[in-house]
């Protein structure tokens, strides 16, 4: 896959100086009459999105690499927590790209709560809007391939597509509703995608309610209207981010926005960690209760999927957030943050960057001289290393892209 300057909440895509800046510290004078402050910086945010972002960019390699080398049961059990599942079911890694859409909800409050209350005039933001998504939809065409002038071998769809699609829509919707009809909006979404793939006879079978991979109704429409070719390596019989499978996302970008809005509410810090691991914890149940008569399958982006993962990455931000803004223990997160900053910069720049043959040059002769058990590990981690101090190169510089 996969985001996402220094002072408040920024007017963008939320990625770049302001998502890892500190908080502005309130003046000791009294505060002169004006509008009123912009939303306070969450460090946890930026921290979460560079968690996230860390197991794209290698994290999940090294992980998988120390679990060969143990060598256990036990370990073998875990690295498959680093792959995904092959169709139905969860495990962690199926959680990454959920949780960076979830997170990119998540700010829109922040940056947009001031068109939704009416403090500026929306029609701003929806140029701005408009910008961004066209911007997103630039790179993600550019990271397929698209300047290759291939247009019959192209992919059209894609991880980069679906947050573009996914922000914009959840940001109309968030500046033109109030939360309680941005909740209704997502249960709508959820319920009338199960009564789409449940109801509807699949194409090829006749059958209501065909989950197969083989033959389901969302694979059937990608491979029926796609242009341009579908991504075979890992579903095969419909692109991973095709079309109907990007109308659930948007629920997992709403549900991020829910969260936003209750660590905008005026409740105390503690109660908001409280809450948003409550409902974390309230949606995985109930995704894994719907999912004995809507399969969790992430290829679907199935509305049981949307709970789990929705659920996980609420507990998360719960659990981020209780850590670095309530507790304030935020030395461990500065890794991440440094992550998180340039988030869409990594992820295009690792088609980009041979960062592997930079590893080489550095530490070629000393993976030939160790065990083979030990090589992946290594290797591994001088990826990361490789990766990590270029986004704190880009960091110490100030260097950020502004999407």
């Amino acid at each position: 896959m996969p985001d996402i300057e220094n002072g408040p909440i920024a007017d963008d895509f939320h990625e770049g100086p302001a998502d890892g800046a500190e908080p502005t510290p309130p003046a000791e004078a009294a505060p002169s009459p004006g509008p009123p402050p912009k939303p306070e910086r969450l460090v946890s945010i930026d921290a979460l999105r560079g968690f996230d972002m860390f197991w794209i960019m290698g994290g999940d390699a090294l992980a998988r690499a120390l679990c060969k080398w143990w060598g256990t049961p036990e370990a073998a059990t875990i690295g498959e927590q680093f792959e995904h599942v092959d169709w139905e079911g969860f495990r962690f890694y199926d959680l990454i790209f959920p949780l960076f859409l979830f997170v990119v909800g998540a700010v829109i409050p922040f940056s947009l709560k001031k068109y939704q209350t009416g403090e500026h005039p929306r029609k701003y933001a929806l140029i701005r809007t408009a910008r961004r998504v066209a911007l997103l939809l630039a790179l993600a065409f550019i990271y397929n391939g698209a300047l290759k002038w291939d247009f019959a071998n192209l992919r059209y769809v894609g991880v980069l597509q679906r947050i573009a699609i996914c922000y914009g829509i959840a940001a109309v919707i968030y500046m033109f509703t109030r939360t309680r009809t941005q909740a209704v909006v997502v249960l709508a979404i959820l319920l009338g995608y199960w009564a789409l793939l449940g109801l509807a006879p699949a194409p090829e079978t006749g059958i209501r309610g065909d989950y197969s991979k083989e033959t389901n109704l969302s694979g059937w429409v990608d491979r029926h209207v796609l242009p341009g070719r579908i991504l075979k390596s890992y579903y095969g019989y419909g692109d991973n981010e095709g079309i109907l499978s990007t109308i659930p996302a948007v629920a997992t970008a709403l549900l991020g926005v829910l969260a936003g809005e209750w660590l905008l509410s005026g409740r105390k810090p503690g109660v908001k960690a409280v809450g948003l691991l409550g409902a974390g914890a309230a949606a995985v149940a109930a995704g894994y209760g719907w999912g004995h008569a809507f399969p969790i399958i992430k290829n679907l982006w199935t509305s049981s999927f949307v709970l789990v993962a929705g659920g996980f990455s609420l507990m998360l931000l719960g659990l981020f957030y209780l850590i670095i803004d309530v507790w304030k223990l935020r030395g461990w997160s500065f890794f991440f943050v440094v992550i998180g900053m340039n988030a869409i910069t990594i992820y295009m720049a690792g088609a980009i960057i041979p960062f592997a043959t930079i590893r080489d040059y550095f530490l070629g002769g000393t993976l030939k001289l160790l065990s083979e058990p030990i090589v992946p590990i290594v290797a591994a981690t001088g990826t990361l290393a490789v990766k990590w101090l270029f986004l704190y190169h880009l960091y110490r510089t100030k260097t950020f892209l502004r999407v």
